[in-house]
């Protein structure tokens, strides 16, 4: 039997904000373990939290951006259970009244749009964080918690389970990670843990529309895991439907070391969870004036910059949607193109040299050593034939370590290209008297031999000839 898999991913997305969502208490990442604590986020008796205004104004901003239906009257609810690192025994989050719903994304998974629906977004408290003295907790002789994390405001964006691969599932997320990023309510680093997701996986007969029974993975903070998790998880089940076995509702974690899904206990319905009203918390009550001063707020979102750069720049779909993939990026390229840089040569550059050295030195594109301007320069110097192509990955290179304007490196370094016709054309002549034979296999034909021409004139001018120019004078000359 030929199986389908049906995906539904919850994503946590922690808010930057200052504070925490019911207290004063700050939300800096690595402080000394429990010193960013008080009564109110420590659930001590008596103590009466209060909603921190940023947070439904991010979680608003949430919906909006992603065509979610804001709700004018939401609550906060408690989500009863116990476990070491929640204090209350409860977690404040949003039960039935959530701030958005009924909302959508598209996204592109194998040369294919898809549209997937968001089913709700809701403000929530993070949970603290177990330390364990080994590496996991089988292997520790103790366990701390650490309840810096207790009280860090989140946002739990839902989907309907409409991906049906694990491609699909990391577009997805990919394309929440870049619209929080976008409307700047999220660092979205997720090897912080900024951002990270649930999984909901279960598997039906193709054809099928009764939903299987779905296991949950929780916790997942890479794209890589996510796949990864994903692809496990499905050949799992696969395996255990066809011995004739049954999936069990449970909560998994992912090993990322093993590559494999582990069983840690069953799966809660909500109704185990025992929501009520918070007593401590007012409803929130937005109006249409709010919502829509929050809508005017919005940048430009990543679908709406990528066809403004199909459009106004005849970028490729492909390009335009790894150039808008992130918002630091999305401007990197408006700024280079600013300074009159040809706007599919900056594309290039940055999806290639720039992103190449990005990726090997580990740093993001806001910490490039190489500004936007100075990129746009040095484009600018290959549009007025000052270097050439190959020529510009030399100063490239240097400015990558040499604060010096590319004008500067290109002069120090003797690195303007040659393009006196006497000077290319002495070199010429000389390629061809040496190289009797590629001159004759070109004349039989053989029309790549020109490339052995090419390259012993270039490597006569130490690089420096003009591709473009060496190219049609030796074609003419070989022409007679």
């Amino acid at each position: 039997m030929k199986y389908e898999a049906v995906i539904g991913l919850e994503i946590h997305c922690e808010l930057k904000t200052k504070t925490k969502i019911f207290c004063g208490c700050a939300t800096a990442f690595g402080a000394e373990q429990n010193t960013h604590v008080c009564p109110v986020c420590l659930g001590m008796p008596g103590v009466l939290p209060t909603v921190n205004k940023r947070v439904v104004e991010f979680g608003i901003k949430a919906g909006l951006a992603t065509n979610c239906e804001i709700n004018k009257y939401s609550k906060f609810d408690r989500k009863n259970y116990y476990y070491p690192d929640l204090p209350k025994n409860w977690q404040t989050s949003q039960y039935d009244l959530p701030i958005a719903e009924h909302g959508w994304v598209d996204i592109d998974a194998g040369g294919k749009k898809k549209r997937i629906r968001l089913t709700r977004i809701h403000m929530e408290e993070d949970a603290g964080k177990l330390v364990h003295s080994g590496t996991t907790i089988k292997d520790s002789s103790s366990s701390n918690v650490d309840y810096n994390r207790t009280g860090v405001p989140l946002l739990e964006i839902v989907s309907e389970p409409d991906m049906r691969s694990a491609e699909e599932a990391r577009s997805y997320m990919e394309k929440i990670k870049s619209i929080m990023e976008y409307i700047d309510v999220s660092n979205c680093r997720m090897e912080e843990g900024n951002l990270r997701a649930d999984i909901n996986v279960s598997l039906r007969p193709v054809g099928s529309k009764e939903l299987g029974t779905r296991t949950e993975m929780k916790n997942i903070n890479s794209f890589k895991n996510l796949e990864d998790a994903i692809n496990y998880e499905i050949d799992r089940q696969e395996e255990v439907l066809e011995d004739g076995g049954h999936i069990v509702q449970e909560t998994r974690t992912f090993d990322p070391a093993r590559g494999i899904t582990l069983s840690m206990r069953s799966k809660e319905n909500a109704h185990d969870y025992r929501y009520m009203p918070e007593p401590d918390l007012p409803p929130i009550v937005t109006s249409e004036e709010t919502i829509e001063k929050y809508r005017s707020e919005l940048p430009e979102l990543p679908d709406a910059r990528r066809a403004r750069l199909e459009k106004e720049y005849g970028l490729s779909d492909y390009d335009a949607g790894i150039i808008t993939s992130s918002r630091a990026m999305a401007e990197y390229f408006d700024a280079v193109v600013a300074t009159g840089a040809d706007s599919k040569l900056a594309a290039n550059w940055i999806m290639g040299d720039l992103a190449k050295n990005l990726n090997e030195d580990g740093i993001d594109i806001a910490k490039s050593p190489v500004s936007a301007e100075r990129l746009g320069k040095m484009i600018g110097l290959i549009m007025k034939d000052t270097i050439s192509g190959k020529i510009a990955k030399k100063v490239f290179k240097e400015m990558w370590t040499n604060e010096d304007d590319p004008e500067k490196i290109v002069k120090d370094k003797g690195l303007v290209q040659i393009t006196d016709t006497g000077a290319i054309e002495a070199a010429v002549d000389a390629a061809i008297a040496a190289n009797p034979k590629a001159v004759e296999e070109y004349k039989g034909g053989k029309k790549k031999a020109i490339g052995a021409l090419v390259g012993q004139v270039m490597k006569a001018t130490r690089g420096k000839a003009n591709p473009q120019m060496v190219n049609k004078m030796l074609a003419e000359k070989l022409a007679d």
